[in-house]
């Protein structure tokens, strides 16, 4: 294989995709990412890379045809992923039109294309969780991130790529590697952290009379999964079309948090706080992935439980990194 590149590859997802393609021996790869005077850089180190360059040089590069012959796939991982960013006019430019330079640009030059869309998309779950085409353009997200995402979902569809490239819906993912994301990690680290101050985690209440405090359900993804399907995915360009990455299984957010109190050690204790205003209107209280597609395409491998994917992340990660 020839030269890969991996935007957003300092980040969480990206760092983990960096890594499962250095356990194949693979090291020709170039990192596109904005690092500035943030933590991200750590999750650099290990990595084997052949350089690590700033989105917007990439972006100038990509339009001014700067760039090596030599490449031959694009995991197009880089995006704001903060769902509570409320800058529509930065999201529509950095997630949805950035994209679809890059999409044309490796379609152009004959290079495979694998991005990430995002469960977002599907808003409040009305409409199902089908990742089928016919499905795609009736779907309304609940906020200017997942609408960002949609948008190129939407113009792939329209314009006939899908055929030629890959997207991945993921669904909540967590693992190591996403120290940096502030607000935007992942249950399951801040409940570490919770519960290693004051022995207790706190979640949201409902406020829909069918779901128990606590008890609203998401699809969570161990990043191991996430990565061994984009991998699979960059093996088979024959595959192509936007699938769902996700368990397929719907769990709680008291079955995370007691998964966290389990590897502990320690007895489960819960806060039910006020959700912000500002979410209530926006929240989703069910996601959970229709695999039926991924499953067509040939990939038939199981998902981490996630009792099991915890006690891995919580024990050989988070709670090493506060020993």
């Amino acid at each position: 294989m020839g030269r890969i590149i991996v935007t957003g590859g300092a980040g969480f997802i990206g760092a983990n995709v960096v890594r499962g393609l250095n356990a194949r021996g693979i090291d020709d790869i170039v990192v596109v990412d904005r690092l500035r005077d943030g933590a991200k850089w750590r999750n650099l180190l290990g990595l084997r890379v052949e350089d690590v360059v700033d989105k917007d040089d990439f972006r100038l590069d990509v339009r001014e045809g700067a760039l090596a012959a030599d490449i031959d796939a694009v995991i197009h991982l880089g995006a704001c992923s903060s769902t509570t960013e409320t800058d529509a006019d930065y999201l529509l430019d950095n997630n949805y039109r950035y994209t679809r330079e890059l999409c044309e640009w490796c379609l152009e030059e004959g290079i495979r294309f694998v991005y990430a869309s995002s469960a977002a998309t599907y808003g409040d779950g009305a409409l199902g969780y089908s990742d089928e085409d016919k499905a795609t353009p009736g779907l309304a997200p609940l906020n200017m991130y997942g609408l960002s995402k949609h948008l190129f979902d939407l113009w792939a569809l329209r314009r006939g790529h899908l055929d030629r490239i890959v997207g991945l819906k993921f669904f909540n993912v967590y693992g190591p590697h996403e120290d940096h994301k502030g607000d935007m990690r992942s249950v399951v680290h801040k409940a570490h952290g919770q519960v290693l101050a004051d022995d207790r985690v706190r979640l949201f209440k409902s406020y829909r009379p069918e779901y128990p405090d606590g008890g609203q359900v998401r699809d969570f993804l161990d990043v191991r999964d996430a990565v061994d399907v984009v991998l699979w995915l960059l093996d088979r360009p024959a595959v192509n079309g936007l699938f769902n990455c996700g368990t397929g299984e719907a769990r709680s957010w008291n079955d995370l948090a007691a998964a966290v109190f389990a590897t502990l050690g320690r007895e489960p204790r819960l806060d039910y706080i006020e959700m912000p205003d500002h979410l209530r209107g926006k929240y989703q209280y069910h996601t959970q992935a229709d695999l039926a597609k991924l499953r067509r395409a040939g990939y038939d491998r199981p998902f981490t439980r996630l009792e099991d994917g915890i006690r891995d992340y919580v024990r050989d990660h988070l709670s090493q990194q506060t020993a």
